[in-house]
């Protein structure tokens, strides 16, 4: 019986029937990680010592006959730019390199109540700007499937840790589709809620006011169960808002859905095996009796510009704490203040970090702010009022996650804006606040292909539900 298999429900039955323990379950992961991470590379900081003591703990209260969580002993993984107390959390960034968070971010607050057991901090693109966890600081990442493949980001090293079972589910970011983007490419379910869904309380912060903590899993039942324990209330976040009222609402069956289908995320440059996998998942619905209807989000060609001058503008801001006074990496030796700036940030930021805080700056600056980033924002404005539009219509939204399978390492590191590019169809909803999912619809040779269910913002229940309904009938 290979334990790394389990999703959330088998491990938790497994755990209760006493087929096996905690401690057992923990460490045929830690030997899987073992075996298969020198290759992968999904991981930045194994925490073994820390996962085995929070395994114990569980073993105890199941001894003592005690009522378990459904996620108690259940191994996961950690996003390095999610804090854990007393954990090294390096946001993939030398600047961080020796940082270790002195507590936690508020979602792992809340699953260490659930007894989770942390086996480590995965990779990612530095800072979390990136689509391939090439930009990490460290190494890159592998794609599970074709090692010579990049796993998407930034959440690379999350998918690809539970694509190769070297955990449950891990926790990923999504700031234009670094969780959902990964997700695709890896084979997984990865969740973005809507913005204000879920605490972003001990999340390093890149653009704030698009940045969200989200699951990725093994199928959409598991990330529902995360996403039920991730979406509280939390005071730390202002941002945060609890606003599910049909939470307890009866789901429609799929014969009384109408499905969105835009025209503008099936383009010239899409890859054509992954426009006939997608099709083919529309007509899944189409057969089932759901309602397809064209729709049009007329303003998606402008989403990506409107991102990368709202993001940079929030990183230059947002990473200006970064200046080797007060902690992380510092040239101390600089003979003036400036000088130990420009060393310091010279130095332990990598090039698309820079080059996001330059444009940002830029962007900023006296008699730029108007025609740049004000310009960006009402953009960032009528896209949202194209998804406000087409939810009058529709339940739901069905497009591509990426216009492409997972390409090649190296094949798009020299090139930003082909990279930036890989969002096109991710990006949209983050601007937009509305919630997405990615849930594996077929593959490429053994490259996967994800399909995106784009929901209303908080609304999160409707899109797991179309998410459990696909699996069904795939």
């Amino acid at each position: 019986m290979d334990l790394t298999r389990f999703t959330i429900e088998q491990a938790h039955k497994g755990l209760v029937e006493k087929d096996f323990s905690a401690v057992e379950l923990c460490s045929a992961f830690l030997k899987k990680i073992n075996d298969l991470d020198k290759k992968i590379k999904a991981f930045l900081t194994i925490t073994s010592d820390l996962a085995l003591f929070q395994a114990r703990k569980v073993d105890e209260k199941i001894s003592k006959g005690e009522h378990i969580s459904l996620l108690a002993g259940v191994p996961c993984a950690i996003k390095d730019n999610i804090l854990v107390k007393d954990i090294k959390c390096t946001a993939g960034s030398k600047i961080l390199e020796n940082y270790i968070a002195p507590y936690d971010a508020t979602v792992i607050k809340w699953f260490k109540k659930e007894d989770m057991v942390i086996l480590g901090k995965t990779n990612l693109d530095e800072f979390a700007m990136g689509a391939s966890t090439e930009n990490s600081g460290f190494f890159p990442t592998h794609n599970p499937h074709d090692l010579e493949r990049v796993p998407g980001g930034s959440s690379g090293g999350s998918a690809a840790a539970v694509a190769a079972n070297m955990c449950v589910y891990a926790f990923g970011s999504d700031t234009f589709g670094s969780i959902r983007q990964p997700a695709s490419f890896c084979g997984v379910v990865g969740l973005k809620p809507s913005y204000g869904a879920v605490s972003r309380y001990g999340l390093i912060a890149m653009a704030s006011s698009l940045d969200q903590i989200g699951p990725l899993t093994k199928n959409v039942s598991d990330a529902e169960v995360l996403f039920d324990v991730m979406r509280r209330k939390d005071p730390k976040d202002s941002t945060n808002a609890v606003l599910f009222k049909d939470i307890k609402q009866k789901i429609f069956k799929i014969s009384d859905l109408k499905i969105g289908v835009p025209k503008e995320y099936f383009i010239k440059g899409i890859d054509k095996d992954v426009e006939k996998i997608i099709k083919n998942a529309i007509k899944k619905f189409e057969k089932a009796g759901a309602k397809i209807i064209e729709i049009s989000l007329p303003h998606t060609k402008y989403a990506v510009a409107s991102y990368y001058i709202t993001a940079p503008c929030e990183i230059s801001a947002n990473l200006a704490r970064y200046d080797g006074i007060k902690y992380g990496f510092s040239k101390s030796k600089a003979s003036t203040l400036e000088k130990l700036y420009f060393q310091t940030r010279g130095q332990g930021f990598g090039d698309e970090v820079r080059r996001r805080i330059m444009i940002g700056a830029y962007a900023l600056s006296v008699g730029y702010y108007d025609s740049y980033y004000l310009k960006a924002q009402k953009i960032k404005t009528l896209v949202k009022k194209d998804f406000d539009q087409a939810f009058e219509k529709v339940d739901i939204i069905l497009a591509p996650v990426s216009p492409t399978p997972a390409f090649k390492i190296g094949e798009k590191i020299d090139d930003p804006l082909s990279m930036y590019l890989c969002d096109v169809f991710t990006g949209p909803a983050n601007l937009a606040g509305a919630c997405a999912i990615s849930v594996p619809a077929g593959k490429i040779g053994n490259l996967p292909v994800g399909l995106q269910i784009i929901g209303k913002s908080f609304k999160e229940k409707v899109i797991l539900e179309a998410g459990k309904a696909f699996e069904s009938l795939s």
